[in-house]
């Protein structure tokens, strides 16, 4: 019998570890990960990104995951969702591409790992807002965003091995 899969999404500001406990995560219940597919596409990018590469963002987020799924049993862990940009384009441009939000709203997930700016910022091309002020801005406006969603979120916080225990904990119980 095939058990239903959850998803599990890693999801916060920039600089918060979400990648690093994505991956530790898929490496602790051996199962696949969707990586965050902005990055990998900015890297390619010869330019600034515009809100039109928003929606090509979120289509490569996307299939990334379903081709990830493809590969999960049970559990599949997703190294960030849409809401992601959705709150990047909201902030950046002040609208979502109307398929981005109906994405939003058509996909499912069974738990939010919404993690803390609580770790120091780590200096990257691609992030943004290191002042401590926009981060708070953001974890709140995740925290908003994802409260309203009806999916259960657990706040993860702490170190990288306190990150992992409160995620394990909220996973396993999640599957259990």
């Amino acid at each position: 019998m095939q058990l239903e899969l959850k998803k599990v999404v890693v999801i916060g500001p920039e600089s918060t570890g979400k990648s690093t406990l994505a991956e530790t995560l898929a490496s602790h219940y051996g199962v696949p990960w969707a990586k965050e597919y902005a990055r990998e596409y900015i890297e390619n990018l010869n330019r600034e990104y515009t809100y039109e590469d928003l929606l090509e963002i979120a289509k490569g987020q996307i299939e990334g995951e379903e081709l990830a799924a493809k590969e999960a049993n049970e559990l599949l862990i997703c190294d960030t969702d849409l809401h992601v940009i959705q709150i990047w384009s909201e902030h950046k441009y002040r609208k979502t591409d109307p398929w981005i939000l109906a994405q939003i709203q058509q996909r499912k997930y069974d738990l939010y790992l919404l993690l803390d700016i609580d770790i120091p910022w780590e200096e990257d091309s691609q992030r943004e807002y290191p002042d401590l002020g926009m981060r708070q801005f953001f974890y709140d406006w995740f925290e908003r965003l994802l409260l309203g969603s009806g999916v259960s979120v657990v706040k993860v916080s702490g170190d990288s091995a306190q990150r992992k225990a409160m995620s394990i904990e909220a996973i396993d119980r999640l599957l259990s």
